[in-house]
């Protein structure tokens, strides 16, 4: 008697109709135990950093530090190459345990495949691109600081086309350096020419060149699908782990919400939200810090604004001012994936029978992998949520909710 056929995961939900978000017993288990867990690391981590910061004030740790790097050289260049990555490797070294303990979760509820080797390997190649980009900023900010009153607009100024070309690169020379990338039509012709014609279908034209596999089941087991990059190096990147374990319909969904992002130019979107916010950050910045260093900055050690030593002090402004805008970051978030689900669906309707059944079996299916809390707290949402829950994606899909 021949075996049976073993169903994928996409397969298995398609056999069901599905009218609201649920889960197993045992998945709801998991899915409580990560959405508690993941609260309290969503406050740890900054928690982590403003007492880092506070311990490095309180001690006059950076004003030390200052001075090792003024001992090493009189030249600036060469004071930022020695003072700011002992500062990062301090910070880097005090969060590892919380870095480690989140990976650890992953590891635990079957999110990561990822072995410890390969994980403090990537930690390493993060530190080794970040560092001298870092590095080579501050210096120049500081250098604008000793200069001018106008430093922050200086300093926004020069970052602007420093965040664009990182966007514009990331995809050809930082995102390979952590993942596996292939076009989608050497492994998968077939889903290929599908998803070309489902964009050619809404009158886009995405070359196959610009659809790309990345090998996420080298380190996970979640499904994910993204669009990257502008320009020349704007693609869409579907995870193998998606493509295995869907169904092409459900495929299909994920990748036209993806198209969807495409479609609106989010990417650009995005990157002048991020201006905006760089605007607001660089000028905040400039008027908080110089006055705590005039009320405290002598119990720091820290006399200037131009002092090494007040790096601390603004990474600590900085934590705040990112935990404080949260909401607002989330929520603008949250609105353009809303919008790129509704494309998805108005995209996929024409080729999909019963495309509205089928988006919500993609949704089931992303929501059962990562173990998605059904109902979480609306406050945790707003400020945290860079997606709309996964219970009311699907009731979105299925008509149920605007």
């Amino acid at each position: 008697m021949p075996n049976a056929k073993v169903l994928s995961p996409g397969e298995q939900v398609a056999q069901r109709t599905i009218t609201s978000y649920t889960l197993t017993p045992a998945q709801m288990v998991k899915s409580e135990g990560l959405y508690r867990t993941g609260i309290v690391l969503s406050f740890a981590y900054p928690a982590l950093e403003l007492a880092i910061v506070v311990a490095i004030l309180w001690t006059r740790f950076g004003a030390r530090l200052q001075r090792l790097a003024e001992r090493a050289s009189r030249n600036r260049f060469v004071q930022a190459c020695v003072f700011v990555p002992l500062l990062m490797l301090v910070f880097s070294l005090l969060e590892l345990p919380l870095e480690m303990y989140s990976h650890h979760l992953s590891l635990a509820y079957g999110l990561s495949v990822q072995r410890w080797g390969g994980w403090f390997w990537d930690q390493a190649k993060s530190a080794g691109l970040s560092i001298p980009v870092i590095t080579l900023c501050l210096w120049g900010i500081y250098a604008a600081i000793r200069k001018t009153r106008r430093w922050w607009l200086r300093g926004w100024v020069v970052s602007m086309p420093i965040m664009a070309i990182m966007f514009f690169l990331s995809p050809v020379l930082i995102d390979p350096i952590f993942n596996r990338f292939n076009p989608l039509q050497a492994t998968n012709p077939e889903l290929t020419t599908q998803l070309q014609s489902l964009a050619h279908g809404s009158g886009l034209e995405i070359p196959k060149s610009r659809i790309f596999l990345m090998h996420a089941s080298d380190k996970v087991t979640t499904y994910n699908a993204y669009v990257t990059g502008f320009g020349a190096t704007k693609r869409i990147v579907v995870w193998d782990t998606t493509a295995r374990d869907m169904t092409v319909p459900q495929t299909l969904f994920v990748f036209g919400h993806e198209m969807g992002h495409y479609v609106m130019h989010h990417i650009y979107l995005i990157m002048a939200l991020f201006a905006v916010g760089m605007f607001a950050g660089f000028w905040l910045v400039s008027v908080l810090v110089p006055w705590m260093i005039e009320r405290w900055g002598a119990g720091w050690g820290v006399a200037t604004l131009g002092d090494w030593a007040s790096l601390p002090l603004l990474i600590g402004v900085v934590t705040v001012l990112s935990f404080i805008s949260a909401p607002l970051d989330s929520t603008i978030s949250r609105q353009m994936e809303h919008a790129a689900d509704a494309y998805g669906l108005q995209a996929t309707i024409p080729v999909t029978p019963d495309a509205h059944q089928v988006a919500a079996q993609s949704f089931q299916l992303l929501g059962e992998k990562s173990f998605s809390y059904p109902e979480p707290s609306r406050l945790y949402v707003i400020w945290h949520y860079s997606h709309p829950p996964i219970a009311e994606r699907i009731r979105f899909v299925l008509g149920n909710e605007k």
